[in-house]
């Protein structure tokens, strides 16, 4: 059961462009949450999002890479389920990545993968805590 649920889980995160939460600490030691949209996911190991290399998350990331992922669904959507993600998180800006994870929605923010501002950060999950479908498993990767 428990590899299913993580296969189900896995499912979930890699389909296109999901939104979900990141949550960040702040220059304070503060939680700070915010959503994002997926560029590119590898099941529940790793997702990539991209930013703009001088916002908030850009700069509380650079001060602590530990971070958090929230997907769930919302209202009556099914199925219903919570995933999150606990890890670490780091900016990765060769232009092969760069070029890798950009996407069409990319052009309302950026002028291109070449635009200085535009940056890829990588999530890399560490241990997870899954509901998906009623059940609820909690382990690590």
């Amino acid at each position: 059961m428990d590899q299913t649920l993580v296969e189900k889980a896995s499912e979930i995160v890699s389909k296109e462009h999901m939104d979900c939460i990141l949550a960040l600490i702040d220059l304070d030691g503060y939680p700070t949450a915010s959503t994002i949209t997926v560029s590119k996911a590898n099941g529940i190991n790793w997702i990539t999002f991209v930013i703009n290399s001088n916002c908030n998350k850009a700069i509380r990331l650079k001060n602590n890479n530990r971070a958090s992922v929230c997907f769930a669904s919302l209202g009556n959507i099914e199925p219903l389920y919570n995933i999150t993600l606990v890890g670490k998180i780091e900016i990765i800006n060769d232009q092969k990545t760069r070029n890798e994870m950009w996407w069409d929605d990319c052009k309302n923010h950026f002028s291109g993968p070449d635009d200085p501002n535009y940056s890829v950060i990588k999530f890399i999950t560490e241990r997870y805590n899954l509901f998906v479908e009623w059940h609820n498993i909690s382990g690590t990767i």
